[in-house]
């Protein structure tokens, strides 16, 4: 007691905010489940007996855009992975296990990428300067500026450029999971997954679809990334 009398006024007055604000998730957790309990009884047994989402949503790890309410859906009905500015880099385990397991084993229907406007990780490698550990992550969206060049110095608006550049880092992350062995030999056997791609706007809470021709972005990558017909999975069908 006499040592925390000893501390400075304002070192007691954050302590004691970090404390309640803590406590006060417990708080909000208690309630969520009284309020789920009240309107469906069974809702954690159903919870807690497995699951088997439709979507897998890869999404950008900033706080403000929270996936499975943006779409309007509830725990166990989207399988979710997030990073810095939704990136889905072939050389990351993690992301490429997360699509693995959703595909092959949660036989996800659609998976979604869904950027959002005003993104940092995005803002950052629009700056030409050294980022230090950041450099390797955000060098794959300098690579989709790169590849993008012509369009996006094409385009006087700063803003506008920013914007164009976040949905395009979306398109290449879609074309990334395409390129992917599970979702090309699912697609080939079941018709699913789908890959959408989406962007979300801050300002007004609204997604938005970049139409994403999925078909035509799986036929596109064929000469190079046909992983579906490989010659180990030709030879496990005939056995």
């Amino acid at each position: 007691m006499a040592e925390q009398q000893q501390q400075p006024k304002h070192k007691r007055t954050i302590s004691r905010y970090l404390q309640q604000s803590h406590e006060r998730i417990f708080e909000n957790n208690r309630k969520w489940v009284e309020s789920k309990t009240r309107s469906d009884p069974e809702f954690f047994a159903k919870l807690s007996a497995g699951q088997s989402p439709e979507y897998l949503y890869i999404g950008c790890a900033d706080s403000r855009v929270p996936a499975n309410e943006i779409m309007g859906l509830d725990a166990g009905e989207v399988f979710v992975h997030r990073n810095i500015a939704n990136m889905v880099p072939n050389t990351d385990l993690n992301v490429m296990s997360v699509i693995n397991y959703a595909v092959r084993h949660l036989h996800v229907k659609h998976i979604v990428v869904c950027g959002h406007y005003t993104c940092g990780g995005v803002k950052a490698a629009m700056t030409p300067a050294d980022l230090g550990i950041l450099n390797p992550w955000l060098r794959g969206i300098r690579d989709v500026y790169r590849l993008h060049e012509a369009e996006l110095d094409a385009i006087p608006d700063e803003k506008a450029k920013y914007d164009r550049l976040i949905e395009l880092n979306v398109v290449e992350s879609c074309r990334n999971i395409i390129k992917t062995a599970a979702v090309q030999q699912s697609y080939q056997d079941n018709q699913y997954p789908i890959v959408h791609g989406w962007v979300f706007d801050l300002k007004d809470g609204l997604l938005k679809d970049l139409k994403i021709d999925f078909e035509a972005m799986l036929e596109g990558i064929k000469k190079i990334y046909n992983l579906a017909s490989s010659p180990d999975r030709r030879a496990s069908t005939t056995d």
